[in-house]
């Protein structure tokens, strides 16, 4: 795995340079050592007007940042993606904000033939988590396993679509807002493992030791839609960061799309909005997406598995339902003798893995 030069990682930390700036500070000085190398005095009659960026001390404190990232990368196996070299990703060429650096840990193409950014509310109900589960599964079934799907890791819609990559085995790019030195939430750490596992890479702009801010999360989201050919909103509040990187996909010139939601929902109020003004198309499947887009479908439909592998306890769950129309949840916990807060934890996986589904009033019967 080859790194960039210490020039190319300091220079891509210069505070808001842009992929165009950076084209034309490099066209005007040759590359990014000499912009190091030259005094201050020679960068700005080059430019024709000063800046803080010539200054030799901002310079120093970049490439010594820069020593310190390079260590942390090799170290831990991180690729380095920057804006002049080959593995940068192709769908960055379009978009004016885009980061001259993302650093990623994993495997995955980010030049994928095909990449969809997921997100939602943090707040996902039972039908916002089984259609983002349905939407991978169908676009994993209809255009194949190659199918990137890109969200940013936080609780609700975005995990729930990480996980149901990995129970595809459908590659997934989770975008942090922090360096690659921690992870956030901490209680994905372990899904944020199997990402990179199983083919999919934990990304971002942010160097080492970035700690967790606000706008961060928004700056984060730019990238979602940046990585993605289109971004579909499964359910959000009026307010919420997966409108705003609906509106920016949008800006992008990308495609939106996003499920409806009953009238009055609170968790449907921002995905029926964004149908309404024509910032999203409204989608119902995968298959509507994979129209929509145009993706090729698979030429040959990909298997599902007969059988489902059980743990002990949802074997116990599954064998208690078999028989019975509807059971409620109280009702299942004294069957089983097992506490609500745990059986709860399986229907909610007996759920994920399609075996389950969950009725008003809190009832469960077999699929």
């Amino acid at each position: 795995m080859s790194l960039p030069g210490i020039e190319q990682v300091a220079f891509s930390k210069i505070k808001g340079i842009t992929p165009e700036t950076a084209g034309a500070i490099l066209a005007a000085v040759g590359s990014e050592a000499e912009f190091f190398r030259m005094s201050e005095r020679e960068l700005a009659e080059l430019a024709g007007a000063g800046s803080h960026i010539f200054a030799a001390s901002y310079r120093e404190g970049l490439l010594c940042e820069a020593e310190k990232e390079l260590d942390f990368v090799a170290r831990n196996g991180i690729r380095c993606l920057y804006f002049r070299n080959q593995d940068y990703p192709a769908r960055f060429q379009n978009v004016p904000d885009a980061p001259l650096l993302i650093y990623a840990k994993g495997d995955t193409d980010f030049n994928a033939r095909c990449a969809v950014g997921i997100v939602g509310t943090r707040h996902a109900t039972v039908y916002g988590q089984k259609l983002t589960r349905d939407l991978v599964a169908g676009l994993g079934e209809l255009v194949g396993k190659d199918v990137v799907v890109v969200s940013g890791l936080a609780y609700g819609v975005d995990v729930a679509a990480h996980l149901a990559a990995l129970e595809c085995g459908m590659p997934t790019v989770a975008v942090m807002a922090h360096g690659l030195d921690m992870i956030y939430p901490a209680q994905h750490r372990s899904v944020a493992a199997d990402i990179v596992r199983r083919r999919g890479a934990v990304t971002t702009e942010y160097g080492c030791r970035t700690r967790v801010h606000r706008s961060n999360f928004l700056a984060r989201n730019r990238i979602i839609a940046a990585l993605s050919d289109c971004t579909v909103v499964v359910e959000s509040a009026f307010k919420g960061g997966a409108l705003v990187t609906a509106k920016v996909a949008q800006n992008y010139g990308r495609d939106v799309f996003a499920f409806p939601g009953r009238v009055g929902d609170v968790y449907s109020e921002g995905c029926n909005t964004l149908i309404r003004k024509n910032v999203a198309a409204l989608v119902t499947s995968a298959s509507d997406v994979v129209d929509m887009m145009r993706w090729e479908r698979s030429a040959k439909p990909v298997e599902k598995s007969l059988f489902i592998e059980y743990t002990k306890e949802e074997q116990a769950v599954v064998d208690c339902l078999q028989g019975r129309d509807l059971v409620q949840i109280n009702e299942l916990s004294a069957l089983l003798k097992m506490p609500v807060h745990k059986l709860l934890s399986v229907l909610f996986e007996l759920e994920f893995k399609g075996a389950v589904s969950v009725m008003p009033g809190n009832c469960y019967r077999l699929v």
